[in-house]
């Protein structure tokens, strides 16, 4: 009744041979022209696989549900496009051709030369997307491979030009300064998406640093932070209004503010039971009640409420730099606080922390001990609460993520580097001020391709300005999204987002078309043959090369 199954049949000589008729019989043409005539049309824009390695098996994964969709969308009668696609440039590709020429930094690429290292991206999405190519072919991906799309495509580049510029003329292009993660390894910004492939569980030297407060003898805010050297830059020190602090006095007539919720508060209580999030080999935090009564016990005198302490002065733990002294902040310059003669210094007072976009309150008890430091060159929040009260920013960092001029000592040291934090803490031990240090266990967003920790900076970048979320937003309402919980995720998306930086500090990726003047305007270009009407040197040296640096460089 059924033919006999070989017990060991040559999958591959079975593969081959079915692909071998599917070419003789013409098949796929068949089946991507069956229903060219129809009125009924369905469109599926591939999500691209980037073209820099062979496909793993979740790309295959990934493709087969793909082909199921299209094939669906056959049966019915829906004509398609069946057009296959290569993520060709950023990040993905650049990494790949620095590991096969052994180079551990973005220097290096600028020492072997620009165009060589761009050439040599090319080359290897040239030869992987053949590569990939041959094997969708092989899982039976029935696409028109003769019109694939490349994203590194001078067609794609100047399309996105276009769109620029059509963002410009609308006033959504600007240049501006926020705080973002990035990577001194890489010298780059990185996106939320990155990140999240990024984290990692570590156990960082987080520490208790004493803020004397002037006017009060003896007294000092206790604050608390997992990257020391952020303190560089402290501007200013955040409560909750409505919290309760309490005035605790040690035996050795030493005052603290903490939060009073944070006394007894255990910290990672169920992290060190289940020790699920926990590091072998790290012991269970103390509470603030064990780190007192260490030192020979406390009294708590009276608590007060956050709002109270708001306008407090303190001395900063690194007001002797010359990035402390300077007015309007260094290395960006807030010229309306220059004016003012403000610097960091100035600065330091106790502000409310308030409430987050989400309505959240930005200061809480439990971790920590609810007075927070604020350093807007060096964190996101930061950046906003220091925007919102008109504090300087101090922005510590290069783009390897090495101090600069300005903060004395340290400069040309690297911020991630356990060397550099030991020089911190002996600094803040030589000046009595660092209360205590712990190992902490916590998820931190890391380099994906270096393992490197990321640091948070502030950067000067091209942005498109996102205050059109609103319309976005009813395009995903019109939309019948499947599973439907997609609906509200992509709204949380974009209450969430904040304006989108489209400018990277790398070399083999889209060429923003911005031309800049002295007197700091910008023009910007939308179209190749816009350039060639506008240029006025160095046409000949790019006509003929895509859209790319060097060459776009040269224009």
């Amino acid at each position: 009744m059924f033919k006999e199954v070989k017990p060991n049949p040559d999958f591959p000589k079975l593969e081959n041979s079915i692909l071998k008729n599917w070419q003789k019989n013409n098949t796929v043409k068949k089946y991507t022209n069956k229903n060219s005539s129809s009125e009924k049309t369905f469109s599926f824009i591939d999500g691209p696989i980037t073209a820099n390695n062979p496909m793993g098996v979740h790309h295959a994964w990934g493709r087969t549900y793909k082909d199921l969709f299209q094939r669906f969308y056959t049966m019915l009668g829906y004509e398609q496009r069946y057009q296959n696609g290569f993520d060709c440039q950023g990040l993905w590709v650049e990494v790949e051709v620095e590991k096969s020429l052994g180079f551990k930094s973005k220097k290096e690429i600028q020492d072997f030369g620009v165009e060589k290292f761009v050439n040599l991206c090319k080359e290897r999405v040239n030869k992987f997307s053949e590569v990939q190519r041959d094997q969708s072919i092989r899982l039976g991906y029935w696409m028109n491979w003769d019109n694939s799309y490349y994203t590194m495509s001078d067609e794609n580049n100047y399309s996105i030009w276009g769109f620029l510029k059509q963002m410009d003329e609308s006033g959504k292009i600007y240049r501006g300064t926020d705080v973002v993660p990035w990577s001194g390894r890489s010298g780059t910004s990185y996106s939320q998406m990155e990140i999240i492939e990024g984290r990692k569980l570590v156990a960082h030297r987080s520490v208790f640093v004493k803020f004397k407060l002037k006017n009060q003898k003896n007294e000092f805010a206790l604050v608390w932070t997992t990257t020391p050297w952020t303190l560089t830059s402290n501007v200013s020190l955040m409560v909750n209004k409505n919290l309760s602090y309490a005035k605790c006095k040690l035996n050795n007539g030493e005052i603290y503010y903490v939060a009073e919720e944070n006394l007894k508060y255990q910290r990672l209580e169920k992290e060190f039971k289940d020790k699920k999030e926990w590091i072998d080999g790290v012991p269970k935090l103390k509470t603030l009640d064990q780190l007192f009564n260490e030192r020979g016990g406390y009294v708590v005198e009276k608590t007060i409420k956050g709002s109270e302490m708001i306008g407090w002065e303190y001395e900063g733990p690194y007001d002797e730099l010359d990035a402390a002294n300077i007015k309007g902040g260094f290395p960006f310059t807030n010229n309306e606080l220059k004016n003012k003669n403000i610097t960091a210094i100035k600065c330091h007072k106790i502000i409310d922390g308030g409430k987050d976009q989400e309505g959240n309150d930005v200061v809480v008890s439990g971790e920590g001990t609810g007075i927070v430091h604020t350093a807007p060159g060096c964190g996101d929040i930061d950046f906003k609460i220091g925007k919102k009260n008109n504090l300087v920013a101090l922005a510590p960092l290069n783009e390897e993520a090495n101090f600069i001029e300005n903060f004395n000592w340290l400069e040309g040291k690297n911020a991630t580097d356990p060397k550099t934090i030991d020089l911190i803490l002996e600094d803040l031990k030589k000046k009595n001020i660092l209360f205590y240090t712990e190992m902490y266990p916590h998820v931190y967003p890391h380099c994906w391709r270096s393992g490197d920790e990321l640091v948070f900076r502030l950067v000067d970048e091209w942005y498109i300005n996102m205050d059109w979320r609103n319309d976005i937003k009813k395009s995903v309402d019109n939309t019948n999204w499947v599973p439907s919980w997609g609906k509200q995720r992509e709204h949380e998306w974009l209450n969430n987002m904040g304006d989108w930086m489209i400018s990277k500090k790398r070399f083999w990726g889209l060429a923003l078309p911005i031309w800049e003047f002295e007197d700091g305007s910008f023009y910007i270009v939308g179209s190749k043959e816009e350039l060639k009407k506008l240029s006025c040197e160095g046409w000949e040296d790019f006509e003929g090369n895509s859209p790319h640096r060097p060459w776009i460089d040269k224009v």
